[in-house]
């Protein structure tokens, strides 16, 4: 297949600051959605065992991590296989994720893209997985190559 013609792609930094600034907005959600489920649970006496506190703060932390999960997967993937086609720092940055080929991406492949940057991607040492994005050819980092997916700047 042929790379979008006349694109030119996402280079490491710019998508480095485009992943930070989504980083800050999952992070405020989280706390925001986290900090709501914390308070129903303080607030049903009912749900607190103090007899046996060690299973409050597993069951908590469970549960946080749970959320995290799921708020990050849902926000990368329903914003990514968006007509826009990005996050909100990729879109604050002029950036936008297609396939390969130019086309838009599905929700499964926005989600295979998605769980290739949190779990194989950091899996090679060094993070070198990232750090192809700054010398591969069209600035593919392995998650991208592996969802065959390519970060491009917006027209």
């Amino acid at each position: 297949m042929v790379a979008v013609e006349g694109a030119p792609p996402g280079g490491f930094w710019i998508r480095f600051v485009a992943y930070m600034i989504d980083a800050l907005i999952v992070m405020a959600v989280s706390v925001f959605v986290i900090g709501i489920a914390v308070g129903v649970v303080i607030l049903t006496d009912e749900a607190l065992d103090l007899e046996n506190p060690g299973g409050i703060v597993i069951g908590a932390v469970l549960l946080v991590i749970a959320a995290l999960i799921i708020i990050n997967w849902l926000y990368e993937a329903l914003m990514t296989s968006s007509p826009r086609g990005a996050t909100l720092g990729k879109m604050a940055l002029g950036l936008r994720i297609v396939r390969f080929d130019g086309t838009q991406l599905s929700f499964g492949r926005a989600t295979a893209h998605h769980f290739a940057k949190a779990i194989a991607t950091p899996a090679v040492p060094l993070f070198i997985g990232y750090i192809m994005a700054g010398f591969t050819n069209r600035k593919r980092a392995l998650h991208d190559i592996l969802a065959d997916t390519l970060v491009i700047k917006s027209p």
